[in-house]
């Protein structure tokens, strides 16, 4: 078994509230598709566990840390920002999704397994090094970037984060380091409403305008993001993995589908195999229509594996 399949049931308990996107029938519709399309047979499922102070202290100040910590509440809701608020259950799901990637980390480098996802909420690419907003509350790739960095000391690792938003945390929290090359698709203008300019071998910023389907989508991966991919040549690959790009999302006007997150995919372990060993890490994002998430994490987490679903 090549890829694994990290999550934990306590992921499920964090809960924004009645009617909030970011709900978590987000994880038990990706279960139920994975079950019902016979692809959790052949992913090796591993629970997640939560990452330590010292790990989110590689991606966030002390203050956001302690901040998020002090506003966990006994219960009811306590508020981050207009759009992100915790639950009593929240805080040990941050840490349990943060810490997911961190230990995909190190199965991977292991030799363990090939590729890795994992299925955790809160999600993460908009919390920032001193911020948690957007339904973010700690960064989970970019912790589990900076763990890659430290423990493995890699000198190339590329983030690829295709969700329909611009991950500003990711950005905000890498902005001086030049071991990591972001590359974003989002939709623009959009939330957050802002990026930085692109810069070689570091940061490339692709906005995409309202409506982009298939074909502008795959047209700006195959002549601009492959590309810059290629010539960087990672020794790691991460995906921020939003599927909120998908055209039947309910918080976007985008144009994709399922068999567009297949085919990115495929790209990426062709650049994986070539560059970095086949070492991908992938952690959910955004995606709020269920039916459309389902489906496109079964396309990605398929093609992760090498399964003909």
């Amino acid at each position: 078994m090549t890829t694994a399949y990290i999550t934990h049931p306590d992921c499920i308990k964090h809960d924004m509230g009645c009617g909030h996107p970011e709900s978590p029938q987000r994880l038990a519709a990706i279960n139920d598709a994975l079950i019902a399309q016979r692809i959790m047979d052949f992913l090796r499922h591993v629970d997640a566990e939560p990452a330590l102070r010292e790990q989110l202290l590689l991606a966030h100040s002390e203050e956001h840390v302690a901040h998020v910590f002090a506003t966990s509440p006994e219960q009811g809701l306590a508020a981050l920002d207009p759009d992100t608020s915790m639950n009593p259950d929240s805080l040990r799901a941050a840490l349990l999704a943060a810490g997911a990637v961190v230990q995909a980390v190190d199965l991977v480098m292991s030799g363990v397994v090939k590729n890795a996802f994992c299925a955790v909420r809160p999600p993460g690419h908009h919390a920032e090094r001193e911020r948690a907003m957007g339904f973010c509350l700690f960064n989970n790739i970019a912790v589990g970037v900076a763990h890659a960095l430290q423990k493995y000391d890699l000198k190339r690792v590329a983030v690829v984060d295709f969700d329909v938003h611009h991950g500003n945390g990711t950005e905000d929290i890498f902005r001086r380091e030049k071991r990591v090359l972001l590359c974003s698709t989002f939709q623009s203008p959009f939330y957050p409403y802002s990026y930085g300019e692109s810069q070689a071998g570091h940061l490339l910023n692709l906005p995409l305008v309202q409506g982009t389907g298939s074909e502008g989508f795959q047209e700006v991966v195959e002549q601009r993001l492959l590309p810059e991919l290629d010539l960087f040549a990672p020794e790691f690959i991460f995906i921020s993995a939003g599927f909120d790009a998908h055209k039947l999302d309910p918080l976007a006007q985008m144009a994709l589908s399922e068999s567009d997150y297949r085919w990115v995919t495929l790209k990426l372990k062709e650049l994986a195999a070539k560059h970095a060993r086949k070492r991908i890490v992938s952690s959910l994002e955004g995606g709020y229509d269920l039916q459309a998430l389902a489906a496109s994490v079964c396309a990605h987490i398929s093609s992760l594996a090498g399964l003909d679903v």
